[in-house]
């Protein structure tokens, strides 16, 4: 995926996507200075690509009772690929686990984003699902206490070198 050549019009695209991905193609169109046709062709051959991953609508967590977000750092007992894979097949089908990582430079071996309506469904979640994984050690909890940056909108200042 490293040799993909973007051009001006492709990146005003993905810009404009990331602002709002439920955009009509006519006003993307119009946007970008394209007409809908080239400009639906585009956004398809993005997409085939895999410059477009999928098209999401973001749900605000507090309307949704979702007050508590954890970041959670998780030590296992052993580094082996077993551990890795059967805690990470573990850990996609839990539906509060926003994000997760494995990661290094640090004590734990994953980390995660967690969302749940408070403390005590944390504590459900902790003790019934996180703990019960074979291969846990360790569990190491912090809280967000306020959000100042939440985005998912990828810096594309880095493309071509521009």
């Amino acid at each position: 995926m490293s040799d993909i050549n973007l051009d001006r019009f492709d990146l005003n695209i993905l810009r404009e996507l990331q602002r709002d991905g439920g955009i009509s193609n006519q006003l993307l169109a119009e946007r970008v200075g394209l007409t809908a046709a080239p400009c639906s062709r585009r956004v398809k051959q993005l997409t085939d690509m895999g410059v477009i991953r999928d098209t999401v609508v973001r749900l605000h967590d507090r309307a949704l009772n979702l007050k508590l977000i954890a970041i959670v750092h998780i030590r296992m007992d052993e580094h082996t690929p077993e551990r890795f894979e059967a805690f990470e097949n573990t850990i996609t089908a839990c539906p509060e686990v926003l994000e997760c990582y494995l990661i290094t430079g640090h004590e734990a071996d994953y980390q995660l984003k967690v969302a749940v309506p408070d403390m005590d469904r944390y504590h459900d979640f902790l003790i019934g699902k996180i703990t019960r994984i074979q291969g846990v050690s360790g569990v190491t909890s912090a809280f967000v206490m306020r959000k100042i940056l939440d985005s998912t909108r990828l810096p594309l200042s880095y493309i071509g070198g521009r």
